[in-house]
């Protein structure tokens, strides 16, 4: 058995990261006391986008690339949140203890 040869591009994670971003968000209006759930929650959204839309044609792909998009989501919400937290508190510490 090979490894999949993966297609991916640009427009992929342009639409799927973001997509992922705004649903964790919205997930967490309604769900605010389980965010230790976020980062699963995340990659589960990153598998769907992946598996049914982004690459349909292999199962393989799919899994791959939805782990990425997931995992990539939650390392640019992460970031974002950390500058914030540094820029509103003038000083380099972090908001994850």
């Amino acid at each position: 058995m090979e490894f999949p040869f993966i297609h991916t591009n640009f427009w992929d994670a342009l639409i799927a990261v973001p997509a992922i971003i705004v649903f964790i968000e919205i997930l967490k209006v309604f769900l605010p006391s389980q965010s230790a759930w976020i980062p699963a929650i995340a990659n589960l959204i990153g598998l769907v986008i992946s598996i049914f839309i982004a690459h349909p044609h292999s199962l393989w792909t799919g899994i791959m690339m939805g782990i990425v998009y997931g995992i990539t989501a939650v390392g640019a919400y992460t970031a974002f949140a950390g500058v914030m937290y540094t820029y509103r508190n003038k000083g380099p510490s972090t908001p994850f203890k």
